[in-house]
């Protein structure tokens, strides 16, 4: 429930004969209650407070949980990285005719070419630094890359 929402419906148990008033939904629970002659809106101004800050610490809880399954999926793979030695245009094979240097799932040992980089009208190859086998290739083929770019994951 919103706040404007709320605080409309604290005036209107504010503004009636009613004493007690309850709502209880999955996000929240609002309980007002006024004395005979005047409500309590200390009590009510405090309860709204909570609400508040429960639904805030919420989604706080939410955004830290998505960052530790992000930071879990990371640590996960304990794969080695393969970065761009320089920004050119990414190739997977040597023309295109021809079958990829390699793909997910190839065992690969150091020195293997795994692609390209076209930079300056000079093809680069970028090579596997250790023996191991392709857990991922992270670029496209003809994609343009960055300096530091992670190209391949190698376990």
């Amino acid at each position: 429930m919103e706040l404007e929402n709320m605080l409309t419906l604290i005036k209107a148990v504010s503004d009636s004969e009613l004493t007690h008033f309850s709502l209880e939904t999955e996000e929240m629970k609002l309980t007002l209650e006024k004395k005979r002659e005047q409500a309590s809106t200390s009590s009510v101004k405090t309860e709204v407070k909570e609400v508040v800050q429960n639904q805030e610490r919420k989604e706080e809880l939410k955004i830290e949980e998505k960052e530790q399954t992000e930071d879990n999926e990371k640590q996960q793979s304990k794969g080695e990285e393969i970065k761009s030695p320089l920004v050119g245009i990414f190739y997977r094979a040597s023309s295109p005719e021809k079958e990829p240097f390699v793909k997910v799932g190839d065992s690969v040992k150091k020195g293997q070419v795994l692609g390209l980089i076209e930079a300056m009208k000079l093809m680069n190859e970028i090579e596997a630094e250790k023996d191991g086998i392709v857990e991922a290739i992270l670029v496209e083929n003809e994609q343009m890359v960055e300096y530091g770019q992670v190209l391949f994951r190698i376990l």
